[in-house]
């Protein structure tokens, strides 16, 4: 009973270690799929130092082809960097590959060096992203359309039935509404519980039925490991929760998302006990009973495959019997 979340963190110029990252990434994707694993997330970013993952959908692609009903979702697609006519194409196309087991999430990015690597203008994010909205759902629809003089039309048609399984993400009340406006599932990272009227609100005065929304609540585990000896694990892992903090902490400035932390040392991050945890089989046990799936992120800011690997075995061996009996 976890979700597997990957992003590919790897402050390294080894080449040797990321590619095996991305090995083992796949590797912990399969084993999981038959040990506890409800959904593997992939995250997005674009130019960064320490190699986050920019190609996500190619991600998905490979971990499609190595499980056979796991559900994958992309969490977010930064819509705003591609051309939606050809993420129409592709994902209509791993959407044939996974027989419908990828979703996606999109979001709007909020970093001043990703607007400007792909020459969008990030004061008009808003108005770009709604055009795109609109254009990749017409291209998703399969049907023939122009657009600017252009015909347009997506073949092969994506074989999800009504449709692939779109959400909206962010933490304001202009995602919500615009969560809503489209007809999307809305899935926060972060805010406040309002938000859910907001989102409802929006669909209904849109002509759509609401559809799935969650707002995490404050301090919510979202980087979880499991040990049994937490001194030893915090000396191990802490170090790379910690690099996943203040870059996330560099990148997102004076906004407050559901990872922010402003912990300077592994020692403050153990004491706020908040979005980054390493717990006892028993913590982890109680965890998923109280509050459902653990949001496992086995590479967090480069954590080494094989530390990543002992808290899944640890999951599996401890945590999974209790839970079943």
């Amino acid at each position: 009973m976890y979700i597997l979340r990957f992003d590919m963190r790897a402050p390294t110029d080894d080449r040797v270690a990321i590619m095996q990252r991305y090995k083992a990434a796949n590797a912990m994707v399969k084993w999981g799929e038959s040990n506890g694993c409800v959904t593997a997330m992939i995250s997005e970013h674009h130019a960064a130092w320490d190699n986050y993952l920019p190609s996500p959908l190619l991600l998905a692609t490979s971990f499609a082809a190595n499980t056979q009903a796991l559900p994958i979702s992309i969490g977010v697609v930064l819509l705003n960097f591609y051309d939606p006519i050809k993420l129409a194409e592709d994902m209509a196309v791993l959407d044939i590959l996974s027989e419908g087991r990828v979703s996606y999430i999109i979001g709007l990015g909020y970093r001043q060096e990703e607007y400007d690597m792909f020459g969008v203008n990030m004061a008009d994010r808003g108005q770009i992203i709604e055009e795109k909205i609109a254009l990749l759902l017409q291209g998703l629809s399969g049907e023939s359309f122009e657009h600017e003089g252009r015909k347009i039309q997506i073949t092969p048609k994506p074989q999800s039935l009504p449709g692939i399984t779109i959400a909206y993400g962010g933490h304001t009340k202009v995602a919500a509404r615009r969560a809503g406006k489209f007809g999307f599932g809305f899935f926060a990272n972060g805010g406040t519980p309002e938000l859910l009227d907001v989102f409802n609100e929006a669909s209904i005065n849109a002509g759509h039925e609401p559809g799935a929304a969650a707002v995490p609540e404050p301090g919510s585990a979202q980087c979880v490991f499991v040990a049994e000896d937490m001194d030893k694990a915090w000396a191990n892992i802490g170090p790379h929760m910690l690099h996943d903090i203040k870059m996330y902490r560099e990148w997102e400035g004076e906004d407050r998302t559901a990872v922010t932390s402003f912990a300077t040392t592994v020692d403050q991050i153990r004491e706020q006990n908040a979005a980054y945890r390493i717990l006892s089989p028993q913590q982890a046990l109680d965890m998923i009973e109280q509050s459902g799936p653990l949001m496992m992120h086995p590479l967090v800011g480069g954590c080494p495959p094989e530390l990543g690997w002992e808290t899944l075995q640890l999951v599996a061996d401890k945590v999974l019997p209790e839970l079943s009996a």
